[in-house]
């Protein structure tokens, strides 16, 4: 069930990143083209803003999800294998907490902006533009829970935790770190 729900997760976050990316890249360039023709228009730079705002913290919480953010694999494979686990459960409290903190931050911004609204469109409420930080804050965790599962199943197995950052340690190093030869 866990493995569904994450997959489904992952294709709606995908699709939501799409279309923030296509919008985004749409909308910069109808601006380019009316500002070619001296027909500026006034709303776009606040808009594109808030645009790329919510394309960071939706790609965020999608590169979460794939542990695509850069990371330390290869200091924690270094590690004993009985030391792996309690860093990476540190490393994990402190990443959580610190986007717990962020979303609870952000939902009081939100509660400071009421009656707001963007200069250029002031029919749009600030509310809505920053709503991305509390939203993409819990989705992040989201995120990083439904991917932590399998970092755990990595740590505890001989060989560590792969991914994208995977780095060959040279010997030296890892006889520095551990005491021990690396197999």
């Amino acid at each position: 069930m866990r493995e569904r729900f994450r997959a489904v997760f992952k294709k709606v976050m995908e699709y939501i990143v799409i279309i923030l990316m296509i919008s985004l890249a749409l909308m910069v360039i109808v601006a380019v083209v009316y500002r070619k023709m001296g027909m500026s228009l006034s709303w776009y730079d606040e808009v594109a803003e808030v645009m790329l705002a919510w394309l960071t913290y939706y790609a965020s919480a999608l590169a979460a999800l794939t542990r695509g953010h850069i990371g330390f694999n290869g200091l924690i494979n270094a590690l004993k294998p009985s030391l792996r686990v309690p860093v990476l459960l540190l490393g994990e409290a402190l990443v959580i907490s610190f986007f717990i903190l962020l979303a609870w931050v952000g939902w009081q911004v939100l509660l400071v902006l009421e009656g707001d609204t963007l200069i250029s469109l002031t029919w749009v409420p600030n509310r809505l533009t920053h709503s991305v930080i509390p939203i993409g804050a819990v989705l992040f965790v989201i995120s990083q829970l439904l991917s932590f599962p399998e970092l755990w199943r990595q740590a505890k197995s001989k060989k560590g935790i792969t991914g994208h950052d995977d780095v060959e340690i040279p010997e030296e190093a890892q006889q520095n770190l551990t005491g021990e030869a690396r197999p």
